[in-house]
């Protein structure tokens, strides 16, 4: 019987599955991208149809759909294996262990919450008016499924009711972080008196919710209800559980005054706790609607809240994404770096949209991404941009400013720039702006400088820097080499997988580039040999024979899959199938000359000519370390010994010859 896994890899097309997430061009009979996993300028990321499987030959990464989309969304693989099997229609009954089951109900109490709360929206003309007056409209509201969280006077119309009357388990009403207990044991909401904005993930599950406090809230609740009520509501509960346990639950809803105020804190903004189907550092508000307008545009909008979100996406800018209750931080900036190229921050005009701001720019610093700052200041924000002067933020978008055009701006604005002479002022001067401060600022700057990844900006900046301050550009290059590089803990390699540490081209002594072999390799050169070795007997059968001698010289991996090869065996183990498809997809890529035998009889003998030189340059590397070994210890006789075959190795490199 086929399993689900193999049911789904035959009903889903891995070209146009990774197409909806990433542009493909054909090239042959494959298609390839810029690699989302990886910073590259040249595509290196191969989609194969006729494998239906995927590799990225800069950063080494490949495998099927499902590991696509895990790396992608982040997603384990059970995640990944359901929603491909909601996509494709395939039946997972015989793979739900309890674990897994945990994931589907908390994303149904959180759609049965989503549903509970817009009903309540609904129903309340006061909050209506209120999200109208801020500029919303009908359909945004609808799109987006915007709720209202009540303070009912009547707790029997409570969300912990209704969930209760559904057949939910408190406690997981409780881990889906919609309720909490208090110290005497009572289930308080979360959300009471509050505007409801649904979060997403990237599939548009809903996964948490963040509140507004509605600004006209009451702040009383009735401090009891009445028997007949929890009555009423307890004979309407499901059944699965006792008359004793669903009364326990609903009498603990029924709390006073004092929980109930508790309950509507007065924190402008609250969010769903972290569970285990929602992390706010991962999830990125209204992404699920807007993705594919950011993919198409290739940049896109950053804003702080929901609010500014809704506005800007309702004026016909939808390449916009905000954060849900965090800064901003290096997982969200993953998920956007495989979208787009350009981060376009636009956030509030007060100091703390400045910091904010300056904090998401030094966290980016080493992206890659055209980094830009929409600035202004005749207003506080991007929502009242919208609601005030609509038409006007399209055009602050075009006007936006590079991230140091930003600090420019933000740490010279109130320095005196025609120069400054710190002898004829001294150091803490007043006359003509305080020195202290504009040395510092100008340190500032410098330091962010520094800190850009590519040469020519920071060639460009600090000559735009002397330019401005009229400070002379070598005095100010002699004071940026003095500060210290502020690294991140995350370095560009660790953040957005760029491999740093590149190996050798196969290109030595004539031997004919492939075309896919970058500088940036995550495998050796002996390995590279290999893999072309391998793809060339596959290609012809001969060669099995002919390679002889040389089948010593093939790293263990590759040993064995040649060995497999010529006793025409099934490989078994899983890691040894990816490398052979590895294989196969780059012989699909790189045989051009597939039927002229005798080009490919000149590479075969090539490239064993090549791995035998490569084996033994690995051994004499090898036998480098071990001498070094010896002389700290001081052992003359196995210095000797290893020098022996040092030396040795060293002559059958020199005197090698081709076969």
């Amino acid at each position: 019987m086929t399993s689900p896994i193999q049911e789904i890899k035959e009903r889903l097309d891995i070209v146009e599955f990774i197409r909806s997430y990433i542009p493909l061009q054909p090239a042959g009979k494959n298609f390839k991208a810029l690699c989302p996993f990886h910073k590259e300028k040249t595509p290196s990321f191969i989609v194969s149809p006729e494998r239906q499987i995927w590799h990225c030959f800069g950063c080494n990464e490949g495998g099927d759909v499902f590991k696509f989309l895990m790396k992608y969304e982040n997603l384990e693989f059970y995640e990944a294996l359901k929603f491909l099997a909601e996509k494709t229609g395939v039946e997972l009954r015989k793979i739900s262990p309890i674990e897994h089951k945990q994931f589907d109900i908390l994303y149904e109490i959180n759609h049965s919450a989503k549903e509970f709360f817009r009903k309540q929206l609904e129903q309340s003309k006061e909050v209506l008016n209120y999200l109208f007056n801020r500029g919303l409209k009908k359909n945004t509201i609808e799109e987006f499924e915007l709720g209202f969280a009540p303070l009912t006077r009547d707790n029997i119309d409570s969300l912990i009711v209704y969930l209760v009357k559904l057949g939910y388990d408190i406690k997981d009403i409780e881990r889906a972080g919609l309720v909490f207990k208090t110290e005497r044991g009572n289930y308080v909401e979360r959300f009471r008196e509050r505007i409801i904005f649904p979060i997403y993930n990237h599939f548009g599950k809903v996964v948490g919710f963040s509140g507004r406090i509605f600004e006209q809230a009451r702040t009383n609740a009735d401090d009891t209800q009445t028997n007949a009520e929890i009555n009423k509501a307890r004979t309407n509960a499901d059944d699965t559980q006792t008359n004793a346990e669903k009364g326990q639950i609903l009498r603990k809803s029924a709390f006073g005054r004092r929980e109930a105020v508790f309950a509507a804190s007065t924190a402008k903004y609250i969010n769903s706790p972290e569970t285990l189907i929602f992390n706010k550092s991962k999830i990125l508000y209204g992404f699920h609607k807007t993705k594919t307008s950011i993919l198409e545009k290739k940049s896109a909008i950053l804003v702080e809240g929901q609010m500014d979100l809704l506005m800007i996406y309702q004026e016909g800018i939808k390449n916009v994404v905000a954060t849900s209750g965090t800064a901003l931080t290096i997982d969200h900036l993953k998920i956007l770096r495989r979208v787009s190229e350009e981060l376009i921050l636009c956030f509030d005009s007060d100091e703390a949209g400045f910091k904010a701001a300056e904090r998401a720019i030094d966290l980016a610093n080493n992206s890659d991404f055209s980094f830009k700052i929409l600035t202004f200041k005749d207003f506080k924000d991007p929502a009242e941009i919208v609601q005030k002067s609509p038409g006007t933020l399209v055009s602050l978008i075009d006007r936006a400013k590079p991230a140091m055009e930003f600090y420019f701006e933000r740490y010279l604005k109130n320095a005196d720039l025609r120069g400054i002479d710190a002898n004829k002022y001294g150091p803490n001067t007043d006359s003509r702006g305080n020195i202290f401060e504009f040395k510092k600022n100008i340190r500032i700057i410098l330091s962010k400088i520094k800190n850009l990844t590519s040469a020519v900006e920071r060639h460009y900046w600090l000559k735009e820097l002397a330019l401005r301050t009229k400070i002379d550009e070598k005095i100010l290059a002699e004071e940026m080499a003095q500060l210290k590089t502020q690294i991140n803990a995350d370095s560009p390699a660790k953040i957005f997988g760029k491999n740093l540490g590149g190996q050798a081209q196969i290109n030595a002594d004539g031997l004919r580039k492939s075309a896919f072999s970058p500088r940036e390799s995550a495998f050796s050169r002996r390995e590279l040999i290999s893999q072309r070795l391998i793809s060339l007997i596959n290609i012809k059968k001969d060669f099995q024979a002919q390679i002889g001698e040389y089948v010593n010289y093939l790293p263990l991996d590759y040993l064995m899959i040649f060995k497999n090869i010529v006793e025409e065996k099934k490989l078994e183990d899983e890691r040894l199938i990816n490398l052979l498809n590895l294989i196969n997809l780059r012989a699909s890529l790189e045989n051009n000359y597939l039927f002229d035998e005798e080009k490919l009889t000149e590479e075969f003998y090539e490239l064993l000519y090549q791995l035998k030189i490569e084996y033994l340059k690995e051994r004499r590397r090898e036998l480098r370390n071990l001498i070094r070994e010896a002389e700290e210890i001081g052992d003359e006789m196995k210095i000797n010994s290893i020098l022996k075959e040092f030396n040795e190795i060293s002559n059958l490199i020199h005197h090698a010859k081709k076969t």
